[in-house]
């Protein structure tokens, strides 16, 4: 039985073999030879089986690896074999193989069209395939250029209609496309088509409303949200222009009709539209309530009130215009208080005038005055004084005359001399005086029910013709106002002329005594009268006779006139010959004076300290003997200058500030020398500056501050600038018709002037002292100068002196500030250089190695100049004529200044200058004119001749090396000179 079993097992059994491979044909890989079998049938069962599982894995590994790869997409996937049978691993990468190439060109392509998806059209599928795919790689890559020029020229549509704003642009139709690409063309260019029609004619619209146009509406047929814009358009011009139409009947009813509170009524408008309404209305009402605010204050203006102010909020040109209503209406406020103040001034001036017209009483007139006075400034005590003489005549005191609310007390005078106690003071000064916060002890004011302190007093001057006639003191509760005070000041000069008129009635009526008792002595005396008629009839034959001589003696007269005539005539003639005297005696005395002085200086300065002290001091006393003998030369000049009528006036703006540092700067030194007080005070109601001729002016004020400090050994000099209402003679009409007149007051505590000698002092040469031992020096030109400039300048000169007291000297002359006259009638004092002269350097530039020429007719002013120069170590060349000095010029291109003096015989310096700016290499060469002529003009006649600048002899030093420093052109670097040169 186990035999037979191992037989059996030993068999192939053909049924299961072919049942097992039957299954394996149709494609069953689960199926299994038995495993039982032995030998060689067991053999064929395993290799079977191994045969079967090798196809099922790969069989499982190609459906992986097809779903994986064709299914999944997952194209990195591969084919893989377990086993060891090579042939098994053929297959495997075979079919690996394959799938490498069918993935390749599907990863290409997949770049390709995720680079077209992505929108970038640059990518083309670049493998190398061959068959079908290649046709599909064509197919992509014809795709992908066609796709490329129809995005570009979408684009170029889209860019140009879209961004650009050019309408009416369309794709190209003749690109090489079909299909859906086709009719997105057209569908592209339709887009454009239609966006072109539709805001062209939206644009067509706003243009419209931007120029103010709004009938246009949009008309395009549109649909979506077109349509929705089309309808938002027109119903915005709608709205537009209603809302136009509103503000123009608003803008009209208020800007032209006037019709003001008119409001713009647009409910169908909304954000910035009705924000614009509510501005506008705003607009209207603000100007509504600024208009109604300004036509309420003007009205209540012309009705008379003037204490309404517009106080309306605004801003911008209406806030200017409310300040400036409101500042008119304070002016008009003001001026009509002026002018309030100014009628009643000039009213109760005129009821006081009528009120003392006809008064011949003197105590009536008085008490009247103060009864008057103090109802009208409300003051509730007065006194009169009277000027009266004393019985011996010697001297002249203020007189109680009458009072209001008076009171006598013992320990107060009814007398004062002038300079007495304020009452004198005032009468002394002729000017008013005001006292305020008076203290409570000084005097009281009473009545029934009590009494009290005054506030303010009053001191008032009466004058008349500039003589003091009276004082009136007025003591007030309250404080005497501007118009008070100016009622005062004026009332006086009527009550002045009522008390002369007064006093010469009771001079009158004295008179009239004395001719009544004279006339019953002619009575008495009348038979003699008659009795010595016969003789007046002898004497009138004789008369007779004597008219036939007086006739003899007006022939004689005649006669007598015709030859003053002539000696006038003579006398012009003589006055010409007199001025062309002086100016050559100027130039005589200066030439000489002009090299004395220099090189007087130059010993004085011993830059080379080769002099002794005693010689330099020598040297001193000369430049100083020299420049004195200058000075008297002028002054010589300056009076013949005056009497021939030559003098030129040069009137300029003058501020007085600066004449006061001016005067206070030239004499404050002398002051503390000799230990005297000096001021100079200017008063608070002057004007900034005033129109005059200030070198004239200066030159008559230093004249009398320099007397004043030479008469003065102790106490003060003062000098006092004020506006001055009297005080010259009343037959200078020039000083009474001035818009004002300035007093220059120069007082000193000297030893003071006789009335003897001050009826003389201003006579030319005229001295207090003039014997050879008088203990003053001087020539006495000084006032006789100053006389005559302040008559040009229409003025006066007055003098008031006490001997042994002091003197005061006041120039009177008429002002008028320097603003308020024509610009035209100020001389400009300076005189400008020519245009050609080249700008000034600052002074102080090194003048070494630089070439003068000096141009000079005396060897005695060539040889000064020369040491002057040459010790500035520059290098000096000299002629003796004009001519000379024209031929050394040509002969010397390098010389850079020439020196002229102007009088030089034949060819005079002026021809002179003139022949050198014709040269051709010296025309612009700068000129020093030196001249010792000092005529007015004289300046700018070397300017007119060519000269650069202008030097007076005799020459100063500093002004001479500072001009050339400033006409000299920039040196070339030499040794430093010495600084005393």
């Amino acid at each position: 039985m186990g035999v037979a079993q191992s037989d059996t097992a030993d068999k192939i059994d053909e049924a299961v073999l072919l049942s097992v491979l039957s299954d394996v044909k149709h494609g069953d890989f689960s199926v299994r030879m038995p495993l039982e079998w032995t030998g060689v049938a067991g053999k064929i069962a395993d290799t079977l089986n191994d045969v079967i599982a090798a196809n099922q894995t790969l069989g499982s590994e190609m459906t992986r690896v097809s779903r994986v790869v064709g299914k999944e997409g997952k194209l990195s996937q591969r084919a893989a074999f377990r086993g060891s049978n090579p042939a098994w691993a053929d297959s495997i990468e075979s079919v690996n193989s394959l799938i490498e190439d069918l993935v390749r060109p599907t990863s290409e392509m997949q770049r390709v069209i995720g680079a077209v998806a992505d929108g970038d059209l640059s990518k083309k599928i670049t493998a190398d395939v061959h068959g079908e795919v290649l046709e599909l790689k064509n197919t992509i890559n014809g795709m992908v250029d066609q796709l490329n020029r129809f995005v570009s020229e979408v684009t170029r549509v889209a860019r140009e209609v879209g961004t650009e704003g050019k309408l009416g642009q369309a794709a190209a139709v003749t690109i090489e496309v079909g299909g859906v690409w086709k009719d997105l063309t057209d569908n592209v260019n339709l887009m454009a088509g239609n966006l072109t029609g539709q805001v062209r004619n939206i644009a067509e619209v706003t243009t419209a409303v931007a120029n103010g146009d709004l009938s246009k509406k949009i008309s395009a047929d549109v649909k979506g949200e077109f349509l929705e814009l089309k309808n938002t358009v027109n119903a915005m011009v709608d709205q537009l222009n209603r809302f136009a139409s509103e503000v123009t009947r608003v803008a009209r009813e208020v800007g032209v009709e006037g019709k003001l509170g008119g409001q713009a009524q647009s409910a169908e408008v909304a954000g910035v539209w009705k924000d614009l309404t509510d501005n506008v209305n705003q607009l209207a009402a603000n100007l509504t309530n600024q208009v109604r605010a300004i036509a309420d204050v003007a009205t209540a203006v012309t009705e008379g009130d003037l204490t309404q102010q517009v106080g309306v909020q605004a801003s911008g040109e209406v806030a200017v215009l409310k300040d400036k209503l409101n500042e008119m209406i304070r002016n008009l406020r003001e001026t009509t208080r002026q002018n309030t103040e100014q009628d009643w001034l000039k009213t109760n001036l005129a009821r006081f005038t009528r009120m003392l017209q006809g008064q011949r009483d003197l105590p009536t007139v008085t008490s009247m005055i103060l009864s008057e006075l103090a109802s009208l400034v409300s003051a509730q005590h007065g006194v009169f004084y009277t000027l009266a003489s004393i019985e011996d005549g010697s001297e002249q005191v203020l007189r109680y005359q009458s009072g209001y609310g008076y009171k006598e007390r013992k320990h107060l005078a009814n007398e004062f001399r002038l300079g007495e106690g304020l009452v004198g003071q005032c009468a002394k000064e002729k000017e008013r005086i005001l006292l305020t916060n008076v203290p409570g002890d000084y005097v009281r004011i009473n009545s029934g029910l009590g009494e009290s302190p005054p506030l303010n007093i009053i001191v008032l001057p009466i004058l008349f013709e500039g003589s003091v006639r009276a004082v009136v003191e007025l003591a007030s509760f309250s404080t005497f106002s501007p118009t008070h005070q100016a009622f005062l000041d004026q009332v006086t000069e009527s009550i002045g002329l009522v008390l002369n008129t007064i006093e010469a009635n009771m001079l009158t009526e004295n008179l009239l005594k004395q001719s009544q008792s004279q006339a019953n002595q002619l009575q008495s005396r009348g038979e003699q009268l008659r009795s010595s008629n016969e003789d007046l009839g002898r004497q009138a034959s004789r008369l007779a006779e004597q008219n036939i001589e007086v006739e003899r003696k007006n022939q004689e007269v005649e006669l007598a006139k015709r030859l003053v005539e002539e000696k006038a005539e003579q006398l012009a003639i003589s006055s010409k010959y007199k001025s062309e005297f002086f100016s050559n005696m100027s130039h005589e005395l200066r030439t000489p004076l002009n090299s004395l002085l220099i090189l007087a200086r130059e010993l004085a300065d011993n830059v080379d300290a080769n002099l002794t002290e005693a010689q330099v001091q020598y040297a001193s006393v000369i430049h100083s003997s020299g420049t004195d003998l200058l000075r008297l030369l002028n002054d010589i000049l300056d009076l013949a200058k005056v009497e021939s009528g030559t003098v030129a006036l040069q009137i300029s703006e003058l501020p007085l500030e600066e004449l006061q540092g001016a005067l206070r700067l030239d004499f404050g030194h002398m002051a503390d020398q000799k230990g005297l007080e000096y001021s100079v005070e200017l008063a608070p109601d002057l004007p900034v500056s005033i129109a005059t001729d200030p070198g004239r002016l200066r030159q008559v004020l230093k004249n009398l501050v320099a007397n004043a400090f030479k008469f003065t050994d102790h106490g003060e000099v003062r000098v006092r600038v004020s506006r001055a209402q009297d005080g010259w003679s009343a037959t200078n009409d020039t000083l009474r018709d001035a818009p004002f007149v300035t007093a220059f007051s120069v007082c000193d505590t000297g030893v003071g002037i006789t009335d003897e000698l001050q009826r003389r002092i201003f006579e030319a040469f005229a001295q207090a002292d003039g014997t050879t031992a008088r203990q003053y020096g001087g020539t006495g030109l000084g006032l006789s100068i100053s006389r005559e400039l302040v008559r040009l300048l229409g003025g006066e000169i007055t003098l008031s002196s006490t001997p042994e007291q002091g003197s005061t000297f006041t120039v009177y002359l008429p002002s008028v500030p320097a603003g308020d006259i024509p610009a035209a009638t100020l001389l400009s004092a300076a005189v400008e250089s020519p245009a050609e002269a080249k700008p000034p350097r600052a002074a102080g530039t090194a003048l070494a190695g630089m070439k003068v020429l000096v141009i000079d007719d005396d060897v005695r002013n060539i040889f000064a100049l020369a040491t002057l120069l040459e010790r500035g170590k520059l290098e000096v060349l000299s002629a003796e004529s004009g001519e000379e000095g024209l031929a050394l010029l040509e002969q010397t291109p390098d010389i850079d200044i020439v020196l002229v003096d102007v009088m030089m015989p034949v060819m005079d310096g002026y021809a002179t200058m003139r022949a050198i700016r014709e040269l051709p290499l010296h025309g612009d060469v700068p000129i020093l004119a030196l001249t010792a002529k000092v005529e007015a003009g004289e300046r700018q006649r070397c300017i007119d001749a060519g000269a650069s600048a202008y030097v007076s002899k005799p020459v100063d030093t500093d002004e001479l090396l500072l001009t050339l420093g400033e006409w000299l052109p920039a040196p070339v670097p030499v040794e430093a000179i010495d600084g005393n040169s």
